[in-house]
C-alpha cells in the first residue's frame, strides 16, 4: 500500500530538490531516510547489494545545495563504475573482493555535480545478459513480481527506484540495458547519444555501442540527472561540452511534433501479443490526443549480423586476456560472447563496421523527416527469474541469447539516442514500455516528447512500490 511508504521516499528527486534548497531537508535526512527503506524492502529484491553510507554522508557535508545541479542529491552507482574505496565487483568472481583506489570519470563527475553517492546497483557478470544476476551479488528480483525478472544490465538500478530505494540512478547500455530494465520496472531509462557523459575510455577509444545514461522515476528527474551527467572531461577525448539549453528546460517544454512515426516490429523482431496491445492503445490514445502517427521505420537491413559481429569484437578486446587465464572463473556468457570474437577475421569486422556506416545513413535520413519514432521498449513483459533470456516470442524462436533485444539495440548501432518510458501493464499486471527515439544528438528532442507523452499518459503516479509476491 502506498501509505506504507515514507512520504519522504515518495516524493519526486525534484521535489527533494527544492526541498534541499530552501533548507527545509539536508543531505543526511535523505541518507537516514534510503538507509532505512533498504533495510525494509531490498531484502526482497536485492537491488543494492552494496552499500557505502559511511563515505555517503562524509561527502553529504561537503556539497552546498545551491551551487550544484544536483544539490545533494543521493545517485546510485551501477556495479561497472569504480568508486574510490567502495567495494566494486564487476558482478565477476575474479573481483569479488576488488575496491578500487580512484573513481570513474563519471562518478567524479556526479560528485562535483553535488551527487551523492550510497550503494552500488547489482548488474550481470560485465553488464552481460539480459537478466540481473551473478555468481558475486546474487539475483535481483522484480517488485512488481518477485518471480520475474528484471532484465539486464542496469536491473537493480530500475528495481532501486521502482521500491523507492534511489531517486536517481546511473546505468549503462549497449543492447537496451537501460531501457530493458526500464520497461520490465516501470521507470525512465535513457541511453545518450555517444559521447553526451565522459566515462573512463577503457581498452577501446572507438567503441561506440555502450554508454552511460540516467534512469529515474519520472521524465522531469530524468532530466535533472542527465543535466548533471553529461558536460566534457578532458580525461574522456570523445566528451562533448554541455548543451546550452538544460535537459530540464527539454522536459519542462514537453513538446511533441504533430506528425509522429511508428513501428511495433521495425521490421525485424516478433512482438509479444500482451505488448502489442498495450503498444496500440497507446498510439490510439496519442492519435485521439490530435497527434499525426504514421507507421514507417528506418531500413534496418543487416541489423543483427553488424551487431553480433561489433559486440563480439568488443567483448574479445575488453574481455579476452580474462578468457585466456580465468575461464573458469567467468559466466558463460561473457566467455561465449570473446570466443564468438576471437573467431572474427578483419574481413569480417570490415564488413560490419561499412554496413552500420550505410545503416547509420539511412537512419539520419529517416530522421530528416520524422523527429521522432516510436516503438515497444521490449517485446515481452517480465518473464520468469529462472529464465537467462527470452528464448522465442510469439512463435519465433532466437538464434542466441540476446537477439530477443534487437528493437533496442537497433538504435544502439544506429547511434541514435533513445528512452524507454512507461506505457502500460500486461493482462498479468506487468509492465510494458514505450521506446521513444530519434536522430543522433537529438537528446533534448526525446527527452521532450517523452514528458508530453507521460503527461497524455499520467502513469507515474503509481511509483514507488512495494516488493509484490507472486
Amino acid at each position: 500500500m502506498q501509505d506504507d511508504i515514507p512520504e519522504l521516499i515518495q516524493k519526486s528527486a525534484l521535489e527533494i530538490l527544492k526541498l534541499l534548497r530552501r533548507s527545509e531537508i539536508n543531505a543526511l535526512d535523505l541518507l537516514d531516510a534510503l538507509e532505512t527503506r533498504i533495510e525494509d524492502v531490498d531484502g526482497q529484491i536485492n537491488a543494492l547489494p552494496t552499500l557505502c553510507f559511511d563515505r555517503a554522508r562524509l561527502y553529504a557535508k561537503s556539497v552546498d545545495p545551491h551551487k550544484t545541479i544536483l544539490g545533494g542529491l543521493p545517485v546510485a552507482i551501477k556495479d561497472l563504475e569504480d568508486v574510490s574505496g567502495v567495494r566494486t565487483t564487476y558482478g565477476c568472481k575474479l573481483y569479488e573482493n576488488h575496491i578500487p583506489e580512484n573513481s570513474d570519470i563519471l562518478v567524479s563527475h556526479l560528485e562535483t555535480n553535488g551527487g551523492i553517492v550510497y550503494a552500488k546497483s547489482n548488474t550481470p557478470e560485465f553488464g552481460t545478459g539480459g537478466n540481473t544476476t551473478n555468481y558475486v551479488l546474487g539475483t535481483t528480483r522484480n517488485p512488481w513480481n518477485t518471480e520475474m525478472s528484471v532484465a539486464g544490465s542496469s536491473g537493480g538500478a530500475a528495481a532501486a527506484l521502482a521500491t523507492g530505494t534511489a531517486w536517481l540512478a546511473q546505468g549503462s547500455d549497449m543492447g537496451g540495458s537501460l531501457r530493458n530494465p526500464a520497461s520490465f520496472c516501470n521507470i525512465v531509462g535513457m541511453r545518450p547519444s555517444v559521447g553526451r557523459i565522459a566515462t573512463n575510455m577503457g581498452d577501446n577509444v572507438s567503441n561506440t555501442l555502450s554508454t552511460n545514461g540516467p534512469m529515474a522515476r519520472n521524465v522531469p528527474d530524468l532530466a535533472l540527472l542527465m543535466d548533471a551527467m553529461c558536460g566534457h572531461e578532458h580525461a574522456d577525448p570523445l566528451s562533448l561540452p554541455a548543451p546550452h539549453s538544460s535537459f530540464q528546460k527539454s522536459a519542462l517544454s514537453a513538446q511533441l511534433p504533430k506528425k509522429i512515426a511508428f513501428s511495433m516490429d521495425l521490421g525485424i523482431t516478433p512482438v509479444d501479443p500482451q505488448v502489442r496491445n498495450v503498444i496500440t492503445s497507446v498510439i490510439d490514445t496519442l492519435s485521439d490526443a490530435g497527434y499525426q502517427i504514421e507507421e514507417c521505420h528506418p531500413d534496418f537491413s543487416g541489423l543483427n549480423d553488424i551487431f553480433h559481429t561489433l559486440r563480439a569484437h568488443s567483448y574479445s578486446t575488453g574481455l579476452g586476456e580474462l578468457l585466456d587465464k580465468h575461464e573458469d572463473k567467468i559466466h558463460p556468457n561473457v566467455a561465449w560472447n570473446i570466443k564468438q570474437g576471437m573467431r572474427l577475421c578483419l574481413e569480417d569486422i570490415v564488413k560490419a563496421e561499412s554496413e552500420r556506416v550505410a545503416l547509420v545513413k539511412r537512419s539520419q535520413a529517416f530522421f530528416n523527416d520524422y523527429a521522432i519514432l516510436l516503438t515497444p521498449a521490449t517485446i515481452t513483459p517480465p518473464y520468469p527469474l529462472t529464465q537467462n533470456h527470452v528464448e522465442e516470442c510469439d512463435g519465433h524462436k532466437f538464434d542466441n541469447y540476446y537477439q530477443w533485444l534487437s528493437i533496442a539495440y537497433s538504435f544502439t548501432t544506429a547511434l541514435c539516442p533513445a528512452l524507454s518510458l512507461p506505457c502500460g501493464f500486461s493482462e498479468s499486471g506487468l509492465p510494458v514500455g514505450l521506446q521513444i527515439a530519434s536522430g543522433t544528438f537529438q537528446d533534448a528532442s526525446v527527452i521532450s516528447a517523452a514528458a508530453r507523452i507521460e503527461q497524455i499518459l499520467n502513469l507515474n503516479t503509481t511509483l514507488p512500490i512495494n516488493p509484490r509476491s507472486a
